[in-house]
């Protein structure tokens, strides 16, 4: 049976390294809390905010997540292909997800803004108009990764290879040129 939480405010809560089962959070807020090495498998979050909040190497098998925006949270190494794929919508603001993956999540117009996502692995994922807004993309992985209609226009220190990813009217800058051409061993002089 599973424990229901309705438009709660979690504040500074410490779960590091807890295991938490059976629990469905709907409109719930997780502000300043750190959940760092825990066991979430296999719960529900619908419609919820994580503000501040420290998520790194957080077990995710299973999971809902539906709706959630995280905002300044430190998620390092967190494994979002182990989550539901059914509903799955999450966005990010000025968070740090580096070392994390996305690999085969279907994450259409998902928004990446002033995030860092070095050695993130999006191998295999649908990111068909999503936007990377001032984000770092150092070492990020993109190999059969959907790229179409992408924006990443202020997106910095990627590497994408066009000919092994679907890039078809995405959005670059003259500036990430070199990221696009790297393969080639091209000098690009400006």
């Amino acid at each position: 049976m599973e424990q229901l939480h309705e438009d709660k405010n979690f504040e500074k809560i410490i779960y590091a390294g807890k295991v938490i089962r059976g629990r469905e959070f709907q409109g719930c807020t997780f502000k300043k809390c750190d959940f760092s090495a825990s066991d979430f498998s296999y719960n529900k979050f619908h419609d919820c905010l994580f503000e501040g909040a420290n998520l790194s190497m957080m077990k995710m098998n299973g999971v809902t997540l539906n709706n959630i925006t995280f905002r300044n949270c430190k998620i390092l190494g967190l494994n979002f292909s182990e989550c539901h794929d059914f509903l799955f919508s999450v966005s990010f603001e000025s968070c740090i997800v580096d070392y994390s993956s996305f690999m085969g999540k279907k994450m259409l117009k998902t928004k990446f803004i002033q995030t860092t996502l070095k050695e993130t692995n999006f191998i295999q994922a649908n990111l068909s108009g999503a936007l990377f807004e001032g984000t770092d993309l150092a070492g990020a992985i993109f190999n059969g990764t959907d790229l179409s209609a992408a924006n990443l226009v202020t997106a910095y220190n990627y590497s994408i290879d066009p000919e092994l990813n679907q890039v078809k009217k995405a959005a670059f800058s003259m500036g990430g040129l070199p990221g696009l051409l790297e393969k080639h061993n091209i000098k690009i002089v400006e």
